[in-house]
């Protein structure tokens, strides 16, 4: 890190420092989410002149292991040796393939167990693409509400209207609605209006608060259904594609399929 002292950042006479750092996020994040996702598909197949799984002593060791490590390793050279420019640029690329590695496997984390071939597993595909999409917000509009009115807006007035934002995004996701929640952050009103609408069925608000109000529940499902039958299929067709296709699960369980192959 030493000889990149003083060299600049790629793109930092354009994009200044803080956004070609956070290119080099994001471009670690979403390479290394693509190079993963061939990885596992090539074990999956069992291809034989591929890398198999690593399992020392009988133990499964995944992705997000290194993933982390990683991270931590990133962060204390970061805040150790506080590097500028082109060495920061670098030091975010890895940060950025840590939290791929890590959150490629979310929804193992998310259910504790390992789900990565079955629908439930899709959720790490969205949590990649809200990350790897709010990194391409950043670099584009900005970090959130960061603009020309932030300079004239007071502290309090700023900070409320962060509050307010930020609890709609919340209550969007928690309503199962992970794209438009965060994408809410960055443009005024999306979070408002995802936040009054109905959850989807399988989210934590609609199981918490639809539970005992089976007319609400069944609307929901009913416009989950038309949300499918429009654009939910392309998106299934293009996470197939990006990260392949999962086996289904046990009716009302997350197990895995005895006869599903190992990553």
């Amino acid at each position: 890190m030493m000889v990149l002292v003083g060299v600049r950042a790629i793109g930092q006479v354009s994009l200044g420092e803080a956004r070609a750092e956070l290119l080099g996020f994001t471009l670690g994040l979403l390479l290394t989410f693509l190079a993963v996702r061939v990885n596992t598909r090539l074990i999956r197949a069992k291809v034989s002149w591929w890398f198999h799984d690593i399992t020392p002593g009988g133990t499964h060791i995944h992705h997000m292991v290194f993933g982390v490590i990683i991270m931590v390793v990133v962060g204390l050279i970061t805040f150790g040796l506080g590097p500028d420019g082109l060495a920061l640029q670098i030091l975010a690329f890895l940060f950025g393939a840590g939290v791929a590695l890590t959150l490629d496997e979310f929804a193992l984390i998310l259910h504790l167990e390992d789900v990565y071939w079955l629908e439930q597993g899709r959720v790490s595909v969205d949590a990649v693409v809200v990350v790897a999409a709010a990194g391409a917000l950043s670099l584009m509009i900005g970090p959130p509400l960061v603009g020309s009115d932030a300079g004239r807006s007071s502290f309090w007035s700023l900070t409320l209207v962060a509050a307010v934002n930020l609890a709609c995004a919340l209550i969007a996701v928690s309503k199962g609605k992970l794209w438009t929640g965060f994408l809410g952050i960055w443009v005024p009103l999306v979070a408002l209006v995802c936040a009054v609408r109905l959850a989807r069925p399988g989210s934590p608000w609609a199981r918490s608060r639809y539970a005992g109000r089976p007319q609400k529940m069944a609307r929901a499902e009913a416009r989950e259904a038309r949300r499918r039958d429009r654009g939910g299929r392309f998106k299934d067709r293009f996470y197939d594609l990006i990260a392949g296709k999962p086996s289904q699960p046990r009716l009302g369980t997350g197990a895995k399929d005895p006869e599903e192959p190992e990553r």
